[in-house]
């Protein structure tokens, strides 16, 4: 979990700002998360999407329950 304090420094990045931050872990991580033979970077990259999925889903289930659903 982020800290109160680093969830406020991203809120004062512009946009460009955090996409250099997104482009530097992307190319500073992308070579473990590739590394290994083709089975485990699949078994990888499925629980990556299985991740993103349950985060997605709590979104949904949240936003549904408050009534936001404005971009």
């Amino acid at each position: 979990m982020l800290s109160p304090e680093t969830i406020e420094r991203y809120r004062q990045m512009t946009v460009a700002e955090r996409a250099d931050l997104v482009l530097a872990m992307i190319r500073d991580n992308l070579p473990a998360l590739l590394h290994g033979s083709p089975e485990v970077v699949d078994r990888r990259f499925d629980l990556l999407r299985r991740q993103n999925d349950e985060r997605n889903r709590a979104m949904r289930e949240h936003m549904a329950r408050t009534g936001r659903c404005d971009a």
